[in-house]
């Protein structure tokens, strides 16, 4: 199964033509918890059914069912499971996302794709990844509060100290030249010791490591870096480290060392602090923008805004929907309606779509930091 990126998203949200089949399950990692999921599945496809059936003959809504019947019997699925399970299915795409985030049961049946809860994980505040170096290699992880895994790094990235420095790697070894006189012993010309040469491959390694991760992790996905390695590994890392992300404080830990419970725990102790000081910054954004007339909290302007595409950064709050969709997208007119019904889709998803696609961010933030009562607030460009 895939996990969510930006470039999903984005293929999801060029599929026009409907039916389009979201659905979404939190799902357990282990047994026997994991035993329940495809119970709560099928009650799920029975709530699908329905929906279908209002705007469906009987033999159009069986195929619409059939790729997810078929995932009801995979068990090779639901014993391999993260914290959350997303499904997208139309005549154009099936997609099988697994989420290392809880999410709400939910089943959307719309003309476009309800990704606001892959959007809510990829755009939410408390993501971080972390730098698990030692002197011999390196490895990368993204997390949140609730979860940290590992990364798969491809070919192309050097993970270990061989892997970055080639045949720039300092040969261990002293020559040895042998004199005669008195005592026949041998005298050992040295090119530095073991110690100059292993702290030279040492910063250079790190050099390397730190560029690789701010140019292929860092820099793509903006999360703030947290630096898990050995206390007297941190100054030398900071030393020749130009990555902005990376965060002041880290863990002074050989990351082998910890269970991904406690990377976990130690990472977000660190982030936490961050976490609030960025939702506080949006916050007072938002409100700023909104005094200097450079922004608004009212859905029908939000729409408006963004359909112009003047929306700079629009907020989100989490797990908040508005069952509509926009009609007139000239005047922000609005129509709401039941998630229920084929033609409605949550409306503040429709938002946040436009906003990217015309070239503006989107964050969501939880309900107890969002000042807004409508569920959104836009900062606009001009």
């Amino acid at each position: 199964m895939k996990l969510p990126n930006k470039a999903l998203i984005q293929e999801l949200s060029s599929v026009g033509s409907g039916p389009c089949i979201s659905v979404y399950l939190p799902t357990h990692r282990t047994h026997p918890d994991n035993g329940q999921d495809p119970i709560r599945f099928q009650n799920l496809l029975k709530e699908l059914e329905t929906s279908l059936s209002q705007k469906y003959p009987v033999s159009e809504v069986k195929s619409y069912l059939l790729p997810l019947e078929n995932i009801r019997e995979d068990r090779d699925i639901w014993n391999h499971n993260l914290d959350g399970l997303a499904i997208f299915s139309s005549g154009e795409i099936f997609e099988l996302i697994s989420l290392p985030v809880p999410v709400t049961e939910l089943v959307v049946v719309a003309d476009s794709f309800h990704t606001k809860p892959l959007r809510k994980y990829l755009q939410t505040e408390d993501r971080f990844q972390i730098l698990g170096l030692s002197l011999h290699e390196m490895r990368l992880y993204e997390g949140n509060r609730h979860s940290v895994s590992e990364i798969e790094l491809g070919q192309e990235i050097p993970k270990t100290i061989t892997e970055a420095l080639g045949d720039e790697l300092t040969e261990k070894h002293t020559t040895v030249a042998s004199y005669g006189g008195g005592g026949g012993g041998n005298m050992h010309h040295g090119h530095g010791s073991k110690k100059d040469e292993t702290d030279i491959d040492a910063e250079r390694f790190f050099r390397v490591v730190a560029e690789t991760v701010h140019a292929h992790f860092s820099k793509p996905s903006g999360l703030p870096l947290i630096l898990a390695a050995l206390p007297e590994h941190h100054n030398l890392f900071k030393k020749v480290n130009k990555n902005p992300f990376l965060l002041e404080e880290g863990i002074a830990l050989n990351p082998d060392a910890l269970t991904p419970e406690k990377l976990r725990t130690m990472a977000w102790e660190v982030m936490e602090p961050e976490y609030h000081l960025r939702l506080k910054n949006w916050s007072e954004k938002a409100g700023q923008a909104m005094a200097d007339q450079k922004g608004s909290d009212l859905i029908s302007d939000i729409v408006a805004a963004a359909t112009e595409g003047r929306v700079d950064t629009l907020l989100l709050e989490a797990d908040h929907i508005i069952p509509g969709k926009i009609v007139d997208e000239s005047n922000g007119r609005i129509e709401t309606g039941e998630l229920s019904d084929p033609e409605t889709d949550d409306l503040l998803d429709d938002i946040g779509e436009i906003v990217e696609k015309l070239g503006g961010q989107v964050v969501v933030v939880p309900a107890d930091k969002m000042s807004s009562q409508s569920g959104a607030a836009a900062i606009y460009r001009y």
